[in-house]
């Protein structure tokens, strides 16, 4: 039974809340770093007094992050980062188990959701926490009010940063910003491991269907797609790389996929999957040449690497014909399936990533909040990469939860290693 709601926020079903508690506690099992991040923050209680305001997907692994910023003496605020992301027992639990202000519900509008980042923005944060820039560019949009408290922020995701360098580069950005994607311990093992798995669970989730013998057309070689690429030819898929980067098209001819612009290869795929942080990936006329019956999902940040409007207009019909899955019938008669009305279909019909790789992406969260309070004031307005020695400190620390030793330098060979003298 849970207590009345004392804590702000908005949630789906405060009954949920001890389903919630059960399964936050069970992503902590594979959260080793941020375990002990969390125990020395308890202890030292750097973030104290602090108001951090998150936007953020809602699930246990965050849940877990958010334990951590509360406990080093964080006033913590949390929103959805995407309508489809939120895991409605979590944000019961964060709500009525843990005392944290969540505003997110699995599914909400767009009116919603605007209206929930607005409500954490209306506890005035001193840090900024955004996945994918909705937060930081609502604030300097329609609440630029809010900025003289702005100490600094972090950004997530690669479609975050992309949209932050945007606004550094047109003089909009106000505040320093730590970009976490760009952390090797975050973009070389969030993007690519767990967006490979999470991505290929989300769509067997949604279809339930054999990756044998199909062909799949992976827009996008970045991490994300080396990482999704590699596991569906492991489950026995031929797949097909598209790009535009002549260096990424070429590593994936060299991993060994085939490689073709979108034209040609939308005439041969049965599941088409867009990992690229664009717009308009999948256009109306590659639609136009699909396979009756085939499959399209999305696995960047926002819906709009698919024309879905262009599959509106074409469609003289659709229907939900599974849950998260919508047939559009065309007035050729094809059909064509679009899973998860295009959003993040990693966390629309599946869980998101396992949590033992979030453990270092949100480990690198929460000590890059630690850096930005401890250097108020000593950092210029920009965007940064995470610190390397906080990167090379959570890699040290993963390593140790698994149980494996590394070398390290005699002073030898550190002296060789600064030395040019030596020679044939």
């Amino acid at each position: 039974m849970t207590t009345p709601q004392t804590t702000p926020g908005d949630i789906r079903e405060p009954r949920l809340a001890r389903d919630g508690v059960n399964r936050i506690e069970w992503a902590a099992r594979e959260m080793p770093v941020i375990g002990l991040i969390r125990e020395r923050f308890r202890r030292e209680q750097p973030l104290r007094g602090v108001r951090i305001g998150a936007c953020l997907h809602v699930t246990t692994e965050t849940a877990n992050l958010m334990l951590a910023l509360k406990d080093g003496g964080a006033d913590v605020a949390l929103c959805a980062s995407n309508p489809l992301s939120t895991q409605d027992d979590v944000a019961a639990a964060l709500v009525h188990e843990y005392g944290i202000a969540t505003w997110a519900i699995k599914g909400e509008d767009n009116d919603t959701y605007w209206k929930h980042i607005n409500a954490v923005l209306d506890t005035r944060p001193q840090l900024t926490m955004d996945d994918g820039c909705d937060l930081v560019a609502l604030l300097h949009k329609e609440r630029r009010d809010l900025l003289p408290v702005i100490k600094g922020g972090t950004e997530e995701t690669t479609t975050g940063v992309i949209r932050l360098r945007g606004m550094m580069k047109d003089g909009a950005l106000t505040y320093p910003i730590v970009a976490v994607n760009e952390a090797d311990t975050k973009h070389m093992f969030d993007n690519r491991y767990g967006t490979g798995q999470s991505t290929l669970d989300g769509i067997t989730r949604a279809t339930n269907v054999l990756w044998a013998a199909k062909t799949v057309v992976v827009a996008g070689y970045g991490w994300c797609g080396r990482g999704f690429a590699s596991r569906a030819r492991g489950l026995g898929a031929q797949v097909i790389v598209t790009e535009v980067e002549p260096v990424r098209a070429l590593e994936a001819v060299m991993d060994g996929f085939r490689v073709l612009p979108m034209a040609s290869a939308a005439t041969q795929g049965d599941i088409f999957v867009t990992l690229t942080g664009d717009v308009n990936v999948i256009d109306r006329q590659h639609l136009e040449a699909m396979k009756d019956g085939a499959i399209i999902a999305n696995s960047g940040h926002f819906n709009d690497e698919i024309n879905i409007k262009a599959l509106e207009a074409m469609a003289e019909g659709k229907r939900e014909i599974r849950p998260f899955v919508e047939e559009y019938k065309l007035g050729d008669g094809r059909k064509i399936h679009l899973l998860g009305e295009g959003r993040l279909i990693n966390l629309a019909a599946a869980e998101g990533h396992p949590a033992s790789v979030m453990d270092m992406s949100f480990a690198n969260q929460a000590l890059s909040v630690e850096y930005l309070v401890m250097n108020e004031g000593k950092i210029a307005v920009g965007v940064y990469d995470v610190p390397k020695e906080i990167d090379r400190e959570i890699a040290a620390l993963k390593l140790s939860s698994m149980g494996v030793a590394i070398d390290v330098l005699t002073p030898e060979q550190e002296a060789y290693l600064s030395s040019w003298e030596s020679g044939t």
